[in-house]
């Protein structure tokens, strides 16, 4: 078994600096809004995206227990869309779809939500659009007073023939769209600036829980966690399960080969040395089975940190 623990900074660096870089992607354009000189900073402030925006193809599609994992990819670049029920699929125009190999699909995930580390990124998106060739828009960003995006680059001008929806299920008017976070569908706008269109249909992303400016704690400790204490093993990265699992909420027995993690209904059975574990009454695989890499200690495949915290 080839093992080695990794510099935290060394292994930072790389994630941040080849595979992770669509945090900084811009909500519209794919691309963050840079300016050149400092000078030039008053004239052009730099535009904080409230979504990331991630485009690719879709070249496989794994079904899990409760989610889907579509893996994604544009030219070198390869991401990961986990997708369940509450996860919005619509075509370009606005219908409603399922997603397939060989799609071209667009996702957006809210900027600050907390991810893991891992290669290839992994997200789990508000919306994904499916492009097609039919004429259609697609912008997802957050509406100011006037229904005007977060860049003054859109302005939305309802009228009757728009069909306004909401997640929540609630009616809601034209007045109700201010300052929300909107997924608009559009076919034509104005040469101005902003631009400006009727648009075809709104709705109201008015039950995503992850609001911009949200962090939640316990997460951003166990990425903390992730980022000061794992080892490679056979290419995968391990972490330590107990630290993580306690600071999930989870309880932890050891077993002496292993350990039983619980929290609710919910009851994971791992022994060190073998891939497959216990979930409630059924098995589960792990790619690298979990080690006692440090006295005391049992380090178990980071992807299972992500099952810990859906």
């Amino acid at each position: 078994m080839k093992m080695t623990k990794v510099v935290p900074f060394a292994m930072s660096a790389l994630l941040i600096g080849g595979a992770v870089v669509a945090p900084t992607a811009s909500a519209n354009e794919g691309e963050a809004v840079v300016t050149n000189a400092t000078d030039n900073n008053e004239q052009n402030p730099q535009v904080q995206p409230i979504f990331i925006k991630i485009t690719g193809t879709i070249e496989n599609v794994e079904k899990r227990e409760d989610s889907t994992y579509y893996t994604v990819k544009e030219d070198e670049n390869t991401n990961v869309f986990v997708v369940n029920d509450d996860t919005l699929v619509f075509d370009n125009t606005g219908k409603e779809v399922k997603l397939q190999k060989g799609d071209k699909v667009t996702a957006y995930t809210y900027a600050n939500k907390p991810m893991l580390m891992i290669y290839p990124p992994q997200y789990n998106p508000e919306v994904i659009i499916v492009e097609t060739k039919e004429m259609g828009t697609v912008e997802v960003d957050f509406f100011n007073k006037e229904l005007v995006n977060t860049d003054n680059t859109l302005k939305l001008n309802v009228g009757k023939e728009t069909e306004i929806l909401s997640l929540s299920g609630k009616k809601v008017k034209t007045e109700d769209l201010a300052e929300q976070h909107l997924l608009v569908f559009y076919t034509i706008a104005t040469m101005s600036i902003p631009a400006q269109t009727p648009p075809s249909k709104v709705v109201v992303l008015d039950t995503i829980a992850q609001e911009p400016g949200e962090t939640d704690p316990s997460k951003a400790a166990v990425q903390e966690i992730i980022n000061n204490d794992f080892y490679e093993v056979e290419g995968t990265k391990m972490v330590p399960l107990r630290l993580i699992a306690e600071e999930l909420g989870f309880k932890v027995e050891s077993t002496g080969k292993g350990a039983i993690i619980s929290k609710g209904a919910l009851s994971y059975t791992i022994t060190r040395g073998q891939k497959e574990y216990g979930y409630n009454k059924a098995l589960r695989y792990f790619k690298v089975a979990p080690a006692l890499l440090e006295p005391t200690k049992t380090y178990v495949p980071v992807e299972f940190v992500e099952e810990l915290m859906k």
